[in-house]
């Protein structure tokens, strides 16, 4: 169980996303923080990440793996599909 709230949890996942956004702009990509809910964190990978077929690790072994080791072991994070920034509480 995740001992923060999603409130809690806001600045410290923003701090983690900017620390890993010049990385991904090496290769032309960027990340959008969306919110967090139930103590998981919801982005939606931009630019060249859009499709490309390193995205799934990039999720995980890069956001994940750097937001776990930074705040949580237990967290999780959610790439929202493009149109569907709206619609988080389906997914």
């Amino acid at each position: 169980m995740i001992p923060f709230s999603d409130e809690e949890l806001m600045q410290p996942v923003r701090n983690v996303i900017d620390k890993i956004r010049p990385t991904l702009a090496l290769d032309g990509g960027d990340i959008a923080f969306l919110g967090v809910k139930n103590g998981t964190i919801y982005v939606q990978l931009q630019g060249a990440c859009i499709g490309c077929s390193s995205s799934g690790n990039t999720l995980k072994y890069g956001v994940e793996r750097q937001l776990r080791m930074d705040i949580h072991p237990e967290l999780t994070v959610i790439n929202v599909p493009h149109g569907m920034e709206h619609q988080i509480d389906a997914l």
